[in-house]
């Protein structure tokens, strides 16, 4: 065999052992790492009981709120004199009110203000509240007459400011709406000025700033998502607090007109017939409870989950 002959037959050998060994090489699958932050965090997520029952909890309540036309084709205010303080049955599993209305209709329409009050005023102290608390941190000279003004808001107990701003605006929904969130705003600004402060010094801001960036973009692309778990966690909170307050507001009859549904105003016209007809407060309040503790517990497991020193 000839030299020429000799390295043919070696440089077919070659690129037939390479040839098989791209064949037979492992598929390159396109997973998560083990240890990625998004595996970490559910894996964090399914072992904290807390979050799971507040989850399953709310949800139960808001799927039910929320399909009430579905669940009873009886209007809220619908009127039957012969079933007046009637307990509960297959026809009014709740039992029935001093006009004859069916509880259980009136309970679910009721949970959608209440839900819908709650969302809106998480999301509205929210977005306020970052707003600022950033300003207030990142400028200095901003921070005295913000931080007073916010000091002198929390200075009144919540219900009586909220009732305060409704003797002055009237009963109506967006009014709560409006009260509420002026109450509630001072909460989640102290938590976001509190975290944009540790956050400000730190050497990636200083970097941002050495680049030229405009403090606009350092506070829209570094310090506002930097700071939003503890203003999340916050938020579940005056969630809860804002649906308890909004409750209390119809109780005492300060919210909404009486001919709107709500479960504060369940609750007030059933106090005359607490003896007689227990089961007129006894829903509605577990209706209340229910929704306040599993936000509450949501709350509770969100902190514990997205804080990384805490071991679950």
């Amino acid at each position: 065999m000839t030299g020429v002959e000799r390295g043919e037959r070696e440089g077919r050998e070659r690129m037939t052992a390479r040839a098989t060994s791209s064949a037979t090489a492992p598929s390159v699958r396109t997973t998560w790492p083990a240890h990625s932050p998004r595996r970490r965090l559910l894996r964090r997520l399914r072992r904290s009981r807390s979050t799971l029952i507040g989850l399953a909890l709310t949800l139960l309540i808001v799927v039910l709120s929320l399909g009430a036309p579905l669940l009873t084709d009886t209007p809220p205010n619908a009127m039957s004199p012969t079933a007046i303080l009637q307990g509960p049955s297959a026809e009014h599993p709740f039992g029935t009110d001093d006009f004859g209305r069916d509880i259980f209709t009136r309970v679910l329409y009721g949970g959608r203000i209440s839900i819908l009050v709650g969302f809106v005023i998480a999301v509205l102290t929210g977005v306020t509240g970052l707003t600022v608390g950033t300003l207030a941190a990142y400028y200095p000279r901003l921070d005295s007459p913000l931080m007073r003004v916010m000091d002198a808001l929390m200075a009144f107990p919540a219900i009586l400011l909220a009732i305060g701003i409704m003797a002055i605006l009237g009963p109506r929904l967006l009014n709560i709406i409006i009260a509420l969130g002026i109450v509630y705003t001072p909460r989640c600004a102290r938590v976001a000025r509190a975290t944009v402060l540790s956050l400000r010094e730190l050497d990636y801001v200083q970097a941002a700033r050495s680049l030229g960036l405009s403090d606009f973009r350092i506070m829209i692309r570094h310090l506002v998502p930097n700071s939003m778990t503890p203003v999340l966690v916050q938020q579940t909170f005056i969630l809860a607090a804002a649906i308890l307050a909004e409750s209390s507001l119809n109780f005492l009859g300060v919210g909404v007109p009486p001919e709107v549904p709500t479960l504060g105003s369940i609750l007030s016209d059933s106090r005359t017939f607490l003896r007689d007809a227990p089961w007129m407060s006894l829903y509605p309040g577990l209706f209340i409870s229910c929704l306040v503790l599993g936000f509450n517990l949501l709350g509770d497991g969100l902190r514990d989950v997205l804080d990384p020193h805490t071991r679950l």
